[in-house]
């Protein structure tokens, strides 16, 4: 990645959140790194940080909701009705 800062959204845009929800957990989490990376170096302009600490904290958002799902669908696998183990089961009902 640069080390140009990262480009976002003016505060308060609904933009920022556009595309999120097709962002695969892997880039997302990538973005997000290179952000963490960005804003621990230091170089990069106070009006820039805060835009992209914004576009940060929506990344981490989406990151935990897909975690999130990826384990309530382990969950299903490999819990019965009563919580206990119950083997094993389609990731996806038909």
């Amino acid at each position: 990645m640069t080390n140009e800062p990262a480009k976002a959204p003016a505060r308060g845009s609904k933009q920022s959140e556009k595309g999120l929800g097709e962002l695969p957990f892997e880039k997302a989490l990538a973005e997000l790194e290179e952000i963490v990376r960005q804003l621990e170096g230091g170089r990069v302009p106070l009006e820039d940080s805060i835009a992209i600490f914004e576009r940060g904290e929506l990344l981490k958002r989406h990151c935990e909701n897909l975690l999130k799902l990826a384990e309530a669908r382990i969950d299903r696998i490999t819990l019965g009705p009563d919580g206990k183990p119950a083997g094993t089961a389609p990731l996806d009902p038909p």
